[in-house]
């Protein structure tokens, strides 16, 4: 069993959503399911796996603006800004930090609401730390 975990995090990289998903589904499907819950923000930063038309204009209609590379496979290429990007070091800060914690590192819950109960409780404490 695997699972992909889907997280939006605030500009200092603390952990604010998540959303667990099954691991062999697109990031489209968690993009989707969190789309409605996103916190008021100026940019979203994600990485190539959110790259998406549909989800752009979502954000748009939000008033979000979108710092998403393209899909390599994209006819046409997407522009992004480049320096704002190498801030999502901070997303992958906080995915490190969550791995700190044992239970969430080594897996040990089978069920997946288990083991997104485990995931809640460390993002509770790194968002204090």
């Amino acid at each position: 069993m695997n699972t992909k975990l889907h997280a939006v995090t605030d500009a200092l990289g603390r952990p604010i959503r998540f959303f667990m998903s099954a691991g062999q589904v697109s990031d489209y499907i968690g993009a989707r399911a969190m789309l409605s819950s996103l916190p008021l923000a100026e940019w979203m930063i994600a990485d190539r796996g959110y790259d998406a038309d549909w989800f752009r204009e979502a954000l748009k209609d939000k008033g979000i603006r979108a710092c998403i590379p393209g899909r390599r496979s994209r006819g046409k290429a997407i522009r992004y800004d480049k320096r704002r990007y190498k801030r999502r070091n901070r997303i992958e800060i906080m995915f490190g930090r969550l791995k700190d914690w044992r239970r969430v590192a080594t897996r040990y819950d089978r069920c997946p609401k288990v083991f997104l109960s485990a995931i809640a409780l460390a993002a509770t404490v790194i968002f204090w730390l």
